[in-house]
């Protein structure tokens, strides 16, 4: 009777040894148990982020505030990092979390008290956004980091960011973890299928707030 072998889930007979050394020398055997996402959808996607994703204002972010009719208390305001804003005439602004729309409505209201009525415009110029709207990406990945969201973003995108798998990454063996309807899920994902064999229909969309694991392989 052959002998049994087990590699991180995967339960083999020697005769099989040498087809699992070929999976495992490409990236891992996985032992990914986890329900997947559905593959991306770019329609769908777009429909979806257009009627419900609106960017939010974070830490960081350099915002161009001008008030029409008026240069002189008008200009460009770096969002500090316990998420206030102060400009020329108001300080204390909370802008962390809200939308440009949001923000500029507020500072009409604040600056009502100066100007007689004001009309603002909030442009984002620099881009960092909140904590909890950032896709993060640590483990095996070749740059892992933060980055912030974009409409219509797939794990293909994410991994062009981080600088794709580090040549120990278990792609296949990678989980993202979400928060649904308050609760936390996790699912598998197949980056050694995408990246290494391209097989499109293993990218998936990613949301604000999205965290992905890339393990490392056992060899």
């Amino acid at each position: 009777m052959d002998a049994v072998m087990k590699k991180k889930g995967c339960s083999l007979t020697v005769s099989g040894a040498i087809a699992c050394a070929s999976v495992l020398f490409l990236g891992g055997c996985s032992s990914n148990d986890l329900p997947t996402l559905p593959s991306s959808t770019p329609q769908a996607s777009l429909t979806q982020n257009i009627n419900q994703y609106k960017y939010l204002i974070g830490p960081g972010d350099s915002l161009n505030i001008f008030v029409w009719g008026n240069p002189e208390i008008s200009g460009t305001f770096t969002v500090r990092p316990d998420g206030m804003l102060s400009t020329s005439l108001v300080d204390d602004v909370p802008a962390s979390g809200r939308t440009p729309t949001d923000l500029a409505r507020s500072l009409e209201m604040r600056l009502a008290e100066y100007v007689r009525d004001p009309i603002v415009t909030v442009i984002v110029q620099g881009f960092v956004g909140p904590y909890s709207e950032q896709v993060r990406v640590i483990g095996e990945a070749s740059k892992p980091k933060a980055i912030n969201y974009r409409e219509n973003m797939t794990l293909l995108d994410v991994m062009v960011e981080v600088g794709g798998l580090t040549e120990y990454a278990d792609g296949n063996d990678a989980r993202l973890i979400r928060v649904v309807d308050g609760q936390q899920r996790q699912y598998g994902l197949n980056m050694g299928d995408l990246l290494r064999d391209g097989q499109i229909r293993a990218n998936v969309d990613i949301l604000p707030g999205d965290i992905i694991i890339i393990p490392e392989a056992w060899f």
